[in-house]
């Protein structure tokens, strides 16, 4: 006869891929906001008041009159109305409000689940840790928003890349976990092809983080051709600035450089484990993933390029960020049909 926490399994998968559904539409809603320079139109961190928008015109004239007193208004919107100050504000404002909803909409069926005794101990720790990163993620956000409320009207493009960074992570944690809930059987790949499966992914997680640094410093609006970079494969200014470490974060000729590469290696390596699903014994799963993955590492590519190309367009801009957060799904997906052996004992 099944347990509590045996029956409570798929309950669980399900509540974690509502989840993921959420921080995918926060990371498109996110580059968005980034794209339409939208993200410091709030100036203030109130978690819990912050969650009601002005609601008559004395409150948007206040609202309005602290975004006035930022960098950003005084050097690039001086001459912003009140109206239109309102676009970029219905932007951060739906930004900050899924962050909200993300957070109870984990939460709470979190405590229902384990004061239910419906997942192990494992698992339990597990959820715990991800909430925890999730309440990071807020501060993290808003050390970011922080950063360009002071000097110059720009965030931190480290910042930028760590926020970024840490939203793939709990959504690949979240998925992860799912996936072991709903998928049980053991794989037959090698121990290689699992390390270099595992491998892709953090060369996509990497690529996420050049990413957000080609959009922290603006890369993108340099060098829009391909595949050459000012009719050079490999640019001069590549090592510019002194130390040669700040090249790889603010220069951005190094920034753009490095994203173009990461992603023709991803693009590779997709077509190396396409291969390699058909070097060994027949299994349906991870050849179907396979597939998935080489069609969409190319797709990826291509919309990088469409996006530099026509100088970063904002719905393209935004489909090619959305784009990598499914390919590091597909690449979730394909390593867990990889995996040796069952882990969780729900």
């Amino acid at each position: 006869m099944a347990t509590p926490v045996q029956q409570s399994r798929r309950p669980v998968a399900f509540w974690l891929l509502a989840c993921c559904a959420l921080v995918f539409v926060m990371v498109v809603v996110g580059g968005v906001t980034r794209l339409t320079h939208s993200g410091l139109s709030i100036v203030e961190w109130q978690p819990v008041m912050g969650a009601v928008p002005p609601l008559n015109e004395q409150q948007w004239a206040e609202t309005f009159a602290k975004y006035q007193q930022t960098p950003e208004f005084k050097q690039r919107n001086h001459d912003m109305t009140v109206e239109a100050f309102k676009g970029i504000f219905w932007w951060e404002y739906a930004h900050r409000l899924l962050g909200r909803v993300i957070g109870l909409a984990f939460l709470v069926p979190f405590l229902y689940f384990l004061f239910r005794r419906r997942l192990d101990s494992e698992i339990a720790w597990m959820l715990g840790g991800i909430f925890i990163l999730g309440a990071l993620q807020g501060a993290v956000g808003w050390l970011m928003v922080a950063s360009g409320l002071v000097d110059e009207p720009r965030v931190s493009s480290l910042r930028l890349a760590t926020h970024l960074g840490l939203a793939f992570l709990i959504y690949g944690f979240m998925l992860w976990v799912a996936l072991e809930l709903l998928f049980r059987e053991r794989g037959l790949a090698s121990d290689g092809m699992r390390g270099r499966a595992s491998g892709m992914l953090a060369l996509i997680w990497l690529m996420v983080l050049s990413g957000a640094l080609v959009a922290g410093i603006r890369a993108g609006f340099a060098y829009n051709t391909w595949p050459l970079m000012d009719g050079k494969i490999v640019p001069d200014e590549i090592m510019l600035i002194e130390p040669w470490y700040a090249n790889i974060a603010y220069n951005m000729a190094t920034v753009q450089f490095i994203h173009r590469c990461l992603a023709i290696v991803i693009a590779l390596m997709a077509v190396g484990l396409w291969f390699d699903v058909r070097r060994e014994p027949p299994n349906p799963r991870p050849r179907f993933w396979s597939n998935i993955l080489l069609v969409l590492a190319f797709v990826q590519v291509a919309l990088g390029i469409g996006t530099l190309l026509m100088r970063v367009p904002v719905n393209l801009a935004a489909l090619h960020q959305a784009g990598a957060l499914v390919l590091f799904s597909c690449a979730i997906m394909f390593r867990h049909t990889l995996r040796e052996q069952k882990q969780f004992q729900m």
